[in-house]
């Protein structure tokens, strides 16, 4: 038994390679993103705002990223068209033990800049923003798939906290290989 106690670290060294090697290294994303925002007020206070988003994600191993993403969001809110914008970096956890979908959940701190009238501020500015949230990828084939994605992003103006849902949708395409 003690000559095959070698075999043990040389099995896992192979088993983790052969694993590592159908992980992407980078995922680039885009789509379409939904923002329900300031739900926390009264129902006659939060709006709709719809836009897209891009996002740039550096997988580690195969269970641990980071992830850089950023959101653009613009409509009507009475009568006043305005926009809101998000930019945060945080950690991906990944889920990769099925072939055709990878679940994952992260959370991401970074900046929200809202145009004036968005939620009624009187000029521009740049808060805090804190994103939480997952979603899936369904696998095309090895380079492209499919991700849905739901979050709560919550904001800070006029020293109040508002809590906001956004959903997106889109595509991500996977380069190199770990």
């Amino acid at each position: 038994m003690k000559r095959f106690i070698w075999l043990v670290p040389v099995i896992l060294l192979a088993c983790i390679s052969a694993k590592a090697q159908e992980i992407p290294a980078w995922e680039i994303s885009g789509g379409y993103s939904y923002l329900r925002a300031n739900i926390n007020n009264s129902p006659g206070k939060s709006f709709d705002l719809s836009g897209g988003n891009v996002s740039a994600e550096e997988n580690l191993n195969n269970w641990f990223g980071g992830r850089l993403e950023f959101n653009a969001f613009n409509g009507g809110v009475a009568g006043q068209n305005v926009s809101a914008e998000t930019i945060s970096y945080g950690p991906v956890f990944s889920y990769r033990k099925f072939d055709r979908i990878t679940p994952f959940a992260h959370v991401q701190l970074g900046a929200v800049h809202g145009s004036v009238g968005y939620l009624g501020i009187s000029e521009s500015a740049f808060k805090f923003a804190m994103t939480s949230g997952g979603g899936v990828d369904f696998n095309l084939n090895r380079r492209l798939a499919v991700r849905a994605e739901a979050d709560y992003l919550m904001t800070r103006f006029l020293d109040l906290r508002q809590d906001n849902l956004q959903f997106s949708a889109g595509l991500v395409v996977h380069f190199g290989w770990k």
